[in-house]
Parts: structure tokens; sequence; C-alpha cells
């Protein structure tokens, strides 16, 4: 099982609307690309939030082939369109894990 996860730190001045953004727009868009089996999203807990809170999206797939198409093919737009509406409201880190278990 490979992970995509993508933590993102948004501002307070765009935070409802981007969660509206994310779970209405963004996140069903990559599920269309059929290269993921399942999403999970995460608010993190404990952390300082003066600059705004922190969530972490995940993206589950079996098939690494499935990672790097996404990448390949999709990840460079969707960022962009990203880029466009929120600007320097979010900033986002991203890596690539696998499972051990």
């Amino acid at each position: 099982m490979l992970v995509y996860n993508i933590s993102i730190k948004v501002n307070h001045a765009i935070l409802s609307d981007w969660i509206k953004w994310q779970t209405e727009e963004h996140i069903p868009e990559i599920m269309a690309t059929a290269l993921f089996d399942e999403y999970k999203f995460f608010r993190l807990l404990e952390t300082d939030e003066t600059e705004g809170p922190t969530f972490v999206i995940q993206y589950f797939t079996n098939a690494r082939k499935n990672y790097d198409e996404y990448i390949l093919k999709h990840a460079t737009q969707l960022r962009k369109k990203a880029l466009q509406k929120w600007g320097n409201g979010f900033i986002a880190f991203r890596t690539l894990l696998e499972s051990v278990q």
C-alpha cells in the first residue's frame, strides 16, 4: 500500500471556503482520475495554529504506477488550479509513504 500524503497549513482567512473547496471540488477531482482507491482528510491537533491550522489529506493506492501516472499527468494542473484560487493562503508539503505491514 502506498499513501500520497499532503500536509497543508491554511490561513485562517480562507479556512471555511478552503475546506468546502477541498471536499466539494479538489478531492473529487483527484479521485475522478481513478488512480487512487480511497482518501482520508484529517486536521492535525496539538500544533501551533497561529498562522492557521494544518490538514493532512492521504490518497491510497496499491500500485506505484498509479501514483506515477497521477504525478505525471494530473498533479501539475491540479496544483496550478489551487494556486490560482488560493494564492499564498496555504502552503503544502507532499510525501509518498509505503506501508510496512
